[in-house]
């Protein structure tokens, strides 16, 4: 079972902030640093310093880290051209030695989008089907061969499809709770499928969805590695989870309803519910970047437990 340490740099960090955390996670043995990709903050604080940009950010944290695996929950295909992003993905990837990994998804946040000049197009879905297309279909074209592509948003011509990545394939992550669509992409083109802060059931019933997909598709159902992210607030005793709850702003039995929270024992017993169902890795969503004896807290007594 993997954890990984997932941000919300939009909610206020620098990118100091989010190295600190990143080398923190590393250093206490998390699988990967992943981050959101937005450019807003949403609801309460103030989101100061402003906006990091996920892939300048996983570029530094490229050079700057050694093992841990970098990627985005989810990159927004509204914000960037097809074209551009398998280049900037692929470029991360040299530079961290293969260890990137791509969430990609349609967009959905508007107010980001007005906020900083980008367009929201009506239909994103199509939009998303198809730089899933581009990016995974110029990675694996043959070096020395061209690339073209013609579809309703985007085309292609003659292109060299370069650079590659380090990688002889980049995971791709796919994620949400459409009953059709996103388990019908998640089929032909990704690697893993990640269910957002869902409830056991709900997982369940979506992760019984994609595996239909896949097979239906002609892929094995446990081709794909099947995930979670989940809100986290862990502390050793009941003083402490309520303590790292007020420093989220958010109430202990809403967090113990909707995420991950509890003693390390009530979070363990919780990922075991997740794991009978499938679930084999867990992207662990931090609020307070700035407490990092809580990833030590999960490090030692929740991950030390897992196997």
């Amino acid at each position: 079972m993997d954890l990984r340490i997932f941000t919300e740099p939009q909610q206020g960090a620098s990118y100091d902030t989010l190295l600190t955390v990143a080398k923190a996670a590393e250093d206490l043995g998390f699988d990967a640093f992943f981050r959101s990709d937005h450019y807003l903050k949403m609801g309460d604080g103030d989101g100061l310093p402003g906006p990091t940009d996920a892939w300048l950010t996983l570029a530094g944290l490229a050079r700057e880290t050694k093992r841990i695996r970098l990627g985005t929950l989810m990159t927004a295909a509204t914000f960037r051209l097809p074209g551009v992003l398998a280049i900037q993905v692929a470029q991360v990837d040299q530079m961290s030695g293969g260890r990137v990994e791509l969430g990609l998804g349609a967009g959905w946040f508007e107010q980001e989008h007005t906020a900083y000049g980008i367009p929201f197009p009506a239909e994103k879905f199509g939009r998303l089907e198809e730089q899933l297309e581009i990016v995974t279909g110029l990675w694996s074209t043959p070096a020395g061969e061209t690339y073209d592509f013609e579809g309703t948003h985007y085309t292609l011509t003659d292109s060299p499809a370069l650079p590659k990545p380090a990688q002889a394939k980049i995971p791709v992550l796919i994620g949400g709770g459409g009953p059709k669509r996103t388990p019908r992409l998640t089929a032909r083109y990704a690697d893993e499928f990640n269910m957002p802060f869902a409830s056991v059931a709900d997982t369940d019933q979506q992760f019984a969805r994609v595996r239909a997909a896949v097979e239906e598709a002609g892929r094995p159902a446990d081709a794909l590695t099947y995930s979670n992210a989940l809100v986290v607030c862990v502390g050793k005793d009941d003083a402490e989870v309520a303590r790292r709850a007020a420093a989220i702003g958010r109430e202990v039995d809403e967090l113990k309803e909707n995420g991950l929270a509890g003693t390390p024992a009530e979070v363990v017993e919780k990922l075991g519910r997740y794991a009978e169902i499938g679930s084999t890795r867990f992207y662990l969503q931090i609020l307070d970047l700035t407490d990092l004896d809580h990833l030590e807290l999960i490090s030692s007594q929740v991950q030390s437990q897992l196997g």
